[in-house]
């Protein structure tokens, strides 16, 4: 009776991409050439696959470009989302969104840093603006209701204080690196001690 030899371990391909490394790579191109300076052609020559083989994942680079800034809209609305359990005033839950907001920059930072540099010029990134100004128009409402309920300062314009906010956050995305950096928790707190010890009213 003869043995059977071994079964061979089924063939990943070369060099076995799925479509989170995929994005992860076509990403950190974008990033370091622009979205309009990365072709597909490029995107193949960095992964050493074919094209065909991108687009087994994907149908388009317009595709990628999609699925990498919801990457980082849906984390930000994730935290929009908890905002209906969080108790207390309207600056408790401004100060959470914005802690939040800071953990996501830290947790998907190539995402958020390919979402903060999109222009508009393609119906991907007109969606994503559009979900962005959705996404700053909650935190202008929450700046005026915190105004109204007496917590942050009445001298400051509540849309230009939020955009001053948010402009604090986004600009993580310069100078932050993980490797040796603070935590994403660590961050938040720097963030939050920065921005609400400024914007809150202070006691007699």
């Amino acid at each position: 009776m003869t043995t059977a030899p071994p079964a061979r371990p089924a063939r990943r391909g070369r060099p076995g991409y799925d479509l989170e490394s995929l994005l992860a790579v076509a990403v950190k191109l974008f990033n370091e050439r622009g979205y309009d300076g990365t072709s597909m052609e490029d995107l193949s020559r960095k992964l050493g696959i074919t094209k065909s083989a991108i687009y087994h994942h994907v149908p388009s680079k317009q595709e990628l470009l999609r699925l990498a800034v919801n990457r980082a809209l849906d984390g930000l609305f994730e935290i929009v989302a908890e905002l209906e359990s969080v108790d207390g005033r309207a600056v408790d839950r401004l100060e959470y969104l914005v802690r939040g907001s800071v953990r996501v920059l830290v947790d998907r930072l190539p995402f958020v840093t390919l979402l903060l540099r999109v222009r508009g010029n393609t119906k991907v990134e007109r969606d994503a603006l559009a979900r962005r100004r959705e996404f700053d128009h909650i935190v202008s409402e929450l700046v005026t209701k915190a105004v109204d309920e007496g917590d942050l300062r009445p001298d400051i314009d509540p849309p230009t204080a939020a955009r001053l906010l948010f402009g604090m956050v986004n600009s993580l995305i310069e100078w932050y690196r993980p490797r040796g950096g603070q935590s994403g928790d660590e961050l938040a707190e720097t963030v939050a001690a920065v921005a609400f010890d400024g914007l809150r009213v202070r006691s007699a």
